[in-house]
């Protein structure tokens, strides 16, 4: 292998492991924007979601062009992408 320095420490390898599942069943949520801090998505409920008991999460945007996106590192890792500091949260719909 003929690597340049530095570029096998720009080639991050991210192994995921099979998680278990820790939650008796999966429940739904609502992802409501607050304030829309990129002027795309608007305001009220921009989304659907479900959290599966392994902590997985599948989220189905609302809007003109609905896409589904799957988040293996669960709630946290969509809120640090999606939730702008406060401006969207979670609504449970299951307890």
């Amino acid at each position: 292998m003929n690597e340049t320095p530095g570029q096998a420490a720009a080639t991050l390898i991210r192994r995921r492991y099979l998680r278990v599942r820790t939650k008796s069943k999966a429940r739904r949520f609502q992802l409501v924007r607050h304030v829309d801090v990129s002027g795309i998505s608007g305001t009220g409920v921009v989304a659907e979601g479900i959290e599966w008991s392994d902590g997985t999460v599948a989220l189905r945007w609302c809007g003109q062009y609905p896409t589904t996106t799957v988040w293996q590192d669960g709630i946290p890792a969509l809120l640090s992408i999606h939730g702008h500091h406060g401006a969207t949260t979670i609504h449970w719909l299951d307890p």
